[in-house]
């Protein structure tokens, strides 16, 4: 059996606070909360649509920035990835031996910082870059989703939190680059056969 750093020493005591609040919780709400971490990353992918549309309706060359926001949310990820091999934190319900909501990944799966809270969080703030109103909606889904990964109990809070603080401070990086030369690119891209990508003209 693969085994790695037991984190509970950390909030162990708050992550079984949370997950026997959810053990007293409507199932429906539960249920709810449940769904929402497994498939609320696709209101990421949503916005992201949304945000390029916009974009691309108004012929601004934030299109650029709009269609790099999936690219930055993958290096936020490929970032957090590359912390878990290194950390090998184990899960909370592997390493404090609780029920919880969604089914405990294997051993190996490793569980700092949590993948979902930084894709979320990656792709929340690139969208913030795009469109303001569209990147507010994305940071408080991306605080939602951190969170139900905790409530699920496949997550210490620390987890989450360093989740939403590594896509964070990769996708500032990325699209801080990408948007102080945003239309250099959408000059050069607007003359090639991306064009129809960049403006609805």
């Amino acid at each position: 059996m693969t085994s790695g750093y037991n984190g509970s020493g950390f909030d162990g005591n708050a992550y079984i606070d949370v997950t026997d609040l959810a053990h007293r919780t409507p199932g429906w709400l539960n249920d709810a909360i449940a769904a929402w971490s497994l498939y609320g990353l696709l209101l990421f992918a949503v916005l992201m649509l949304a945000a390029w549309w916009q974009a691309r309706r108004t012929g601004s060359p934030s299109a650029v920035t709009a269609l790099a926001v999936p690219l930055i949310t993958l290096v936020g990820f490929a970032v957090d990835l590359l912390l878990k091999l290194v950390v090998r934190e184990d899960r909370p319900c592997q390493s404090l031996h609780v029920a919880v909501l969604e089914a405990c990944p294997a051993p190996g799966d490793w569980s700092f910082p949590s993948n979902h809270a930084a894709i979320a969080s990656a792709a929340a703030v690139a969208l913030l870059f795009v469109s303001r109103r569209l990147g507010a909606v994305a940071v408080v889904a991306a605080v939602l989703m951190a969170a139900s990964r905790v409530w699920v109990g496949v997550h210490y809070p620390h987890d989450a939190l360093a989740g939403l603080a590594v896509g964070a401070l990769a996708a500032a990086i990325c699209a801080r680059a990408v948007k102080r030369r945003q239309n250099a690119l959408a000059e050069r891209l607007g003359r090639g056969r991306l064009r129809p990508l960049l403006t609805a003209a």
